[in-house]
């Protein structure tokens, strides 16, 4: 592995199989990106812990996203692949953190309080310091940057002010201040009951998201259920979100300027549209589930790549946590 490229990190919880929006808004974009830096991709098990999943899901659906991770073409000899809880110094580094952070920063944090409202009355304190988990995430590993949605940009904000003000307290070395990742068309994949959300894996709409172990019927059934709207003519338009979301989807996943997606269908119909967009998904879908199947198959060799992606990623996760001890005046052993 090369140190000259810059490095890029990012991970998804593993609370549910992962979804079309994680396919297209990450992965795919994922596999691309090996090419131009250093990458570390891992999946976030120590996050989904905030909303106390099932253990047996919980194990399963991290081996799961792992082995989508891989079927996807990530690269685990060219990358550092791995699962955030086989690197205890992602929670080091976040107590650390935690004593530098300010309790009002992290209460601004708009992701905590929709979180908390579903919560009830006994939110987990996991819930309220996640952002600064997240943060250690980043800054364990220098990570140059960081692809981030919407939803996820106020949290790397606070990664920032972390990182500066521990620099200006420690040294301007301390850390890397990271900057945001911005990702090209086909980034954010809608919700296709409520295609004014992000798709989500928590989505409480039954027919809203594709999920990666959908099969050919269910993704039709799904998307002929997915709500566009009471005009009759296919558009690219932002007052046009559920019609724009399809179109997105087939741009992305057919690697085509939406232009040239929404000139097939001068004349046709809601439901052509809707009907070509499921098939060319369970088309997209169905060799990742095949490979994915294979993967699983044999637990020993996942295992084993994740044995070997935790070594390669403790070992700079250490450095960067000796660097850090020493800052704060914390006594090394010989």
């Amino acid at each position: 592995m090369t140190n000259q490229k810059k490095v890029i990190l990012s991970g998804i919880q593993p609370t549910s199989a992962l979804t079309l929006g994680n396919y297209l808004g990450a992965l795919k974009n994922w596999a691309l990106l090996q090419k131009e830096f250093q990458c570390y991709f891992c999946v976030v098990d120590l996050h989904s812990l905030t909303v106390s999943p099932n253990p047996d899901e919980l194990r399963e659906n991290s081996l799961f996203a792992i082995a989508t991770y891989l079927a996807a073409g990530i690269d685990p000899q060219n990358t550092y692949l791995f699962l955030q809880s086989h690197v205890p110094q992602h929670a080091q580094l976040a107590w650390v953190l935690n004593c530098h952070c300010y309790m009002g920063e992290v209460n601004r944090m708009t992701q905590f309080k929709d979180k908390s409202q579903k919560a009830g009355r006994n939110i987990p304190v996991g819930l309220f310091t996640y952002p600064i988990l997240m943060a250690a995430d980043i800054l364990l590993y220098d990570a140059h940057t960081v692809p981030v949605g919407e939803d996820q940009k106020q949290h790397l904000e606070l990664t920032r002010d972390l990182a500066q003000r521990a620099n200006a307290r420690y040294g301007a070395d301390t850390f890397v201040v990271p900057e945001p990742y911005i990702t090209g068309p086909g980034a954010k994949i809608m919700d296709l009951q409520d295609p004014t959300k992000k798709m989500s894996k928590s989505s409480h709409l039954e027919h809203g998201t594709i999920f990666l172990t959908d099969t050919k019927e269910i993704i039709t059934k799904k998307f002929k259920k997915a709500v566009t709207d009471s005009e009759s003519r296919i558009s690219f338009d932002k007052n046009k979100p559920g019609i724009s979301n399809l179109l997105s989807i087939q741009a992305a996943l057919l690697e085509e300027d939406l232009a040239s997606v929404e000139r097939r269908y001068t004349d046709k119909l809601y439901g052509h549209l809707k009907i070509d967009t499921a098939e060319i998904v369970a088309e997209t879908i169905n060799p990742l589930q095949m490979e994915i199947k294979r993967l699983l198959s044999d637990r020993g060799e996942l295992l084993k790549i994740l044995k070997n992606g935790a070594e390669k990623a403790r070992e700079k996760a250490q450095e960067t946590l000796k660097r850090v001890h020493q800052r704060l005046g914390l006594v090394d052993l010989p």
